[in-house]
């Protein structure tokens, strides 16, 4: 083992979830897109971290931007860098392996292992090339649903994702707004601007000019490098800032003491762009290129010309991120967001990242990001993982018909409710042995009428100690009539706070 990969080895195992691979989950239907027709045999790639407890309520999806893919956190076998974006996931982290399941997909369209352009058609044989069809963001997110019920998990903790990234996380809450309880999108957007659209289509013109695109027929021969390379130089100027860009390059030259009055490169950021677009060829396909910066283009969340109107539906709490040096999604975009929340009665708070990194930072700013996102998903209420589908009985009904119940639905509590829910006992499993044991007939006989209850309002961190003082695993949740709109359990909770609390 080299000198590099010692340092690395000793870098993963101090700071890393560790090694990690990669998935694949093959849709069993076809994906309806939303432009017309359909995607066969789709393949979705992905990586997951941590464990799922019990409830299945403790995922986090981590959506990608443009060129990112699943492999968000940990090492690969080999590789001489971690996941995109390990600098805020793993132990003790804002996203927290301990305490949450991590899932990252790559998303249709790309070329990391999912359903892309490169991909082989199932009806030709070959790559699709031109003739995969156009992908919006919503068919990304209709395909990151497939895998999510794939998992078995009926509702995301949260969703988090910057860039790209972000518009995901924007659409999953407006398609799915029952399945999102806390969503973070980052340095991103409602919709795509005028100016966005026009970087992105400079950059597809440069690939569909180069000689080797061959109406993206590529894949037997020489791949489109100088049109991919020159779209990536582009799109990374838009990544960085004016700032940045001074105190990383000024107007140093590259290997030379003066200029060479010619049209060799003389600067250190002409060097710089070339290395990136080079780099970038290497890691991506040029078609995938094409297709996902139109879905880009095409996103758009208002509905009759109004974002508000677009929000109508959207259920989810929310942490917006904006980066004051980001003249791509620039913060007047994510102030747009939270206007357009605020006015639907979203719970909703902001925060402007102060960096010179430009649109780069969500990627590059590890310590604000760690300490904003970890503020807000450490700040959680009751209501925030509760669940709200819930067994309830009547105080009229049989002992054979709350066994029954319990059964049926995998409950060991069953809240006694009124004909309006209010919340006048609480049965156990345990109450019903001791029913039978004791010969006894009616739920009144045996039922606990005075319920240690929580409130939604309440932090968790509240239900929790109230569970370990009484030593009870479950709470109902009722509102300011004592109605019952939830249950929460030690499972619920037992990954989310500190680790002492799964001693309950």
């Amino acid at each position: 083992m080299d000198k590099f990969n010692i340092m690395g080895f000793r870098k993963m195992k101090k700071e890393s979830i560790g090694l990690t691979e990669t998935n694949y989950y093959n849709l069993s239907d076809d994906l309806t897109l939303e432009g017309g027709g359909k995607l066969k045999e789709v393949t979705i790639a992905y990586e997951t971290y941590g464990k799922l407890n019990k409830e299945k309520s403790n995922a986090i999806l981590v959506c990608h931007a443009l060129s990112g893919d699943a492999h968000v956190a940990g090492w690969h076998e080999g590789d001489r860098k971690p996941g995109w974006w390990d600098s805020i996931i793993g132990p003790g982290k804002c996203l927290d392996t301990e305490r949450y399941f991590i899932i990252c997909s790559n998303i249709i369209g790309g070329c990391k292992g999912s359903t892309g352009p490169s991909s082989i058609d199932p009806e030709t044989g070959k790559p699709y090339g031109l003739n995969f069809p156009i992908i919006t963001i919503l068919d990304m997110v209709n395909a990151q649903k497939n895998l999510v019920d794939h998992l078995g998990i009926n509702q995301l903790f949260a969703v988090v994702g910057g860039s790209m990234g972000g518009m995901q996380v924007l659409q999953w809450c407006v398609s799915y707004p029952d399945m999102v309880r806390l969503a973070i999108p980052i340095a991103t957007a409602a919709h795509s601007a005028p100016q966005q659209i026009a970087f992105n289509e400079v950059g597809r013109q440069a690939i569909i000019s180069d000689s080797k695109w061959n109406e993206g027929d590529y894949y037997s021969d020489e791949i489109p490098k100088v049109g991919l390379s020159l779209a990536r130089m582009i799109g990374h100027i838009t990544y960085l800032s004016y700032e940045s860009m001074y105190q990383k390059f000024g107007r140093r030259l590259q290997d030379k003491e003066k200029y060479g009055f010619d049209f060799s490169l003389d600067f250190e950021v002409e060097s710089y762009l070339h290395y990136q677009g080079e780099s970038f060829v290497k890691r991506f396909d040029a078609n995938s290129y094409l297709y996902i910066t139109k879905a880009i283009d095409y996103f758009d969340l208002t509905k009759n010309g109004s974002l508000a109107e677009g929000f109508e539906d959207v259920k989810a709490k929310f942490l917006v991120i904006s980066v004051n040096s980001d003249w791509l999604y620039p913060p007047a975009q994510s102030k747009e967001i939270v206007m357009a929340l605020t006015a639907n009665n979203i719970d909703v708070s902001y925060h402007e990242l102060k960096s010179s990194y430009g649109h780069d930072a969500f990627l590059l700013e590890e310590g604000q990001l760690n300490y904003i996102i970890s503020g807000f998903l450490s700040d959680i209420h009751v209501e925030d993982v509760m669940t709200g589908e819930i067994t309830k009985i009547s105080e009229e009904s049989s002992m054979e018909e709350a066994a029954r119940l319990m059964l049926e639905n995998k409950v060991t509590h069953l809240p006694v409710v009124t004909d309006m829910d209010n919340l006048i006992g609480i049965v156990t499993a345990w109450d019903i042995s001791k029913a039978v044991a004791l010969k006894c007939s009616k739920l009144e006989e045996i039922m606990t009428k005075e319920v240690i209850v929580s409130k939604p309002g309440d932090q968790i961190e509240k239900a929790a100690e109230k569970m370990k003082k009484y030593n009870i695993s479950s709470l109902p949740v009722v509102d300011n009539d004592h109605r019952v709109i939830g249950i929460i359990t030690t499972d619920h909770i037992s990954t989310l706070i500190t680790r002492d609390i799964e001693k309950i």
